[in-house]
Order: structure tokens, then C-alpha cells, then sequence
């Protein structure tokens, strides 16, 4: 294990408790041991993200390659010397979401992302085809509040990151070429935009299709 690696995790098993209960901390203090979790992931590779959730029952950490399947192999061994901390889920990339009932019912909560606000089961999709590689997708992505957020730098990859939560990161990396963005509104019917919520299905659909 490099120095890198080593302070990375040292901060984070002596510091655990703190990033359990971040939901109940002050602002100040979730940005001052965030802050210093970020600095230390950077030293080790300035380019990989954290992601930190937590429930009542566990609380998990995910260590994310940001979709670039050239840093696959950095996140693996960072998440590789991983220390072992009850009730904590250590994760390497962002993994497809298993239930999808809050988003069709559309109580999922907002994911806040550098001022950012978007919530899955209000983001829908078209697919969109590739000439030049036909076995990969493009999508244009429709969001209800994309007038608001459309000037901020950020708001591309907070779409990046909630197509990752819903078909998983490798599946992003692999599988979806290009995204286009824009507003949805009640008038668009050709073709019909599908809830996000359903894209890992139409992946599964489009790489095994019925014949």
C-alpha cells in the first residue's frame, strides 16, 4: 500500500463516526472532514470522486472512476486496501440501483449536486442512434428544470451521475456514447421520452434484443 493510499484511509477510519453522522452535523463540520477526505483522494488521484450515503441500518462510501473507464483500474486498488469498519459498505463504482419504486411514484429526493437540484423521476430519455458504433447509444435527456440549471458548468455531470446510479457506472462507461440536453415539456410526443427510471431495461432490451 503507497503513503497515498494509506492516508486516504487512515482519515477515514479515524474520522468514520463523523461521516455516519454527517446528515446531523453542522455545515461547518461536514465541510471541513468532506474537504479533507477530497484532498487526500486527490493526492492519491485527483480525478476519482466520493460518494458517502447513509440509512439507519449502514452507511456506505463509493469510490467513483466519474464514468472514465481509464480509471477503472486506480479505483479497484484504491478500494482493494480498504479497511473493514462496522456498519460500513466500502464500494468500488457507482452500481445500478435495484429498486425503482420511489422513482415511479415520484417520491425519490432530489439529488443535490454543487447547487444543482435534480430528481430522477423527473428526468426522461429518447435514445438516439450512432452510426459510427451502432452497439452503443446516445440519448438526449430531458429535464423539467433545465432553464434553471443550464448556464452552471456542473450541471452535465450531475446528469452523468444520476445515469450511473440507475444503470451503474461500468454499464455508463460501456454502453452510452453520447448525451444531449434538454427541457421537457408536455408537448414532446415524437417519439414519447421515457422515464429515466426505465433506461437500465431499455439497455438490457437493446443489448439482447427478441428476434
Amino acid at each position: 500500500m503507497n503513503a497515498t493510499i494509506a492516508n486516504f484511509w487512515n482519515h477515514f477510519k479515524e474520522n468514520n463516526f463523523v461521516f455516519r453522522l454527517m446528515p446531523d452535523i453542522p455545515k461547518e463540520e461536514r465541510e471541513k472532514y468532506f474537504g479533507k477526505l477530497n484532498e487526500l483522494l486527490y493526492e492519491y488521484n485527483e480525478d476519482l470522486g466520493v460518494i458517502i450515503t447513509n440509512s439507519k441500518d449502514k452507511s456506505e462510501l463509493i469510490i467513483t472512476a466519474k464514468g472514465n473507464p481509464y480509471l477503472f483500474k486506480d479505483v479497484e486498488l484504491l478500494v482493494h486496501y480498504a479497511p473493514t469498519i462496522k456498519p460500513w459498505i466500502i464500494t468500488a463504482f457507482l452500481q445500478p440501483v435495484g429498486d425503482i419504486d420511489e422513482f415511479e411514484k415520484g417520491t425519490d429526493k432530489p439529488l443535490e449536486y454543487f447547487g444543482i437540484f435534480l430528481k430522477i423521476s423527473q428526468m426522461y430519455f429518447i435514445p438516439l442512434e450512432n452510426c459510427n458504433n451502432p452497439n452503443r447509444l446516445g440519448l438526449r435527456v430531458y429535464l423539467k428544470n433545465y432553464i434553471v440549471h443550464k448556464d452552471n458548468p456542473r450541471l452535465r455531470e450531475a446528469v452523468y451521475t444520476l445515469i450511473e446510479h440507475i444503470i451503474g457506472e461500468k454499464a455508463f462507461a460501456n454502453e452510452i456514447n453520447f448525451i444531449e440536453l434538454e427541457q421537457f415539456t408536455a408537448d414532446i410526443i415524437n417519439p414519447q421520452p421515457i422515464d429515466l427510471c426505465y433506461l437500465i431495461d431499455y439497455l438490457r432490451e437493446f443489448n439482447d434484443p427478441i428476434l
